[in-house]
């Protein structure tokens, strides 16, 4: 009983309970629990801008190409403005089926359904490439928006246990003793869940975004295949007619 009283009547120590006074106050791991899910957040935010800012402009770019495209221009015209040196994924996947075509433009029978299936895999390879470079670092947004309130509770537990480690140090169970442990402790969840709820929102926002333009771009290649098979067919019914006037 005298323990409880004199422990009771032990001067209180001052605590800063602001943001920067918890991350002060804190152990040295809550400390880079905090700092490392803060860098998280940091580069979370900056990946978000990246991807909304490219997929704008991809979009914006393929209505353009579109335009031009379905204007009734030369597409070789519009090969050499675009395709060859192509600045953005549907003129890419334009350009590698133009390039593909060209090397089979004098083939004639069973080889141009060849070239056909050979201009159809040009332009899957290359959505497939384009779609690979835009979905990069869409995993560390998945991989934060999952693992990071885990990490923060990590950080959490850890500072409880430091917490009651004092405690029972003291000995005095005083809230004015026990609160500011417990609050640099819950701290590091909040910096966790600060890390994590905007990277789960913005990974199902731009992975629908991407989901959206990859559609997109295979519906242009499918087009565009039908384009090629067309020519290909009118191709290959007028080279028995240049064969026969050859012979003449």
């Amino acid at each position: 009983m005298d323990r409880t009283v004199n422990a009771a009547g032990l001067p209180q120590i001052a605590h800063d309970l602001s943001l920067w006074g918890l991350f002060l106050q804190a152990d040295w791991v809550v400390k880079g629990v905090m700092i490392g899910l803060l860098l998280a957040s940091v580069w979370v935010w900056a990946i978000v801008f990246e991807k909304v800012t490219s997929l704008r402009r991809a979009n914006r770019a393929a209505d353009a190409f579109e335009d031009k495209f379905w204007s009734g221009g030369s597409l070789d015209e519009l090969f050499a403005r675009e395709g060859e040196a192509p600045t953005h994924p549907m003129a890419a996947v334009f350009g590698a089926a133009m390039r593909e075509w060209r090397r089979s433009a004098n083939l004639t029978g069973a080889a141009v359904a060849g070239a056909k299936e050979r201009v159809e895999r040009a332009m899957s390879v290359t959505i497939g490439r384009e779609l690979e470079r835009m979905e990069r670092w869409m995993v560390f947004l998945a991989s934060v928006g999952s693992v990071g309130p885990f990490i923060g509770l990590f950080g959490t537990v850890w500072g409880i246990m430091n917490s009651f480690a004092a405690i029972a140090g003291m000995q005095n169970t005083n809230l004015a003793v026990v609160a500011p442990g417990i609050a640099e402790a819950l701290f590091a969840t909040a910096i966790g869940l600060v890390a994590a709820i905007p990277a789960v929102l913005a990974y199902n926002k731009i992975n629908t975004d991407l989901a959206r333009f990859a559609a997109r771009l295979e519906s242009f290649a499918t087009e565009f295949a039908a384009i090629v098979s067309r020519q290909a067919d009118q191709q290959a019914s007028a080279a028995p007619a240049r064969a026969t006037q050859a012979a003449e």
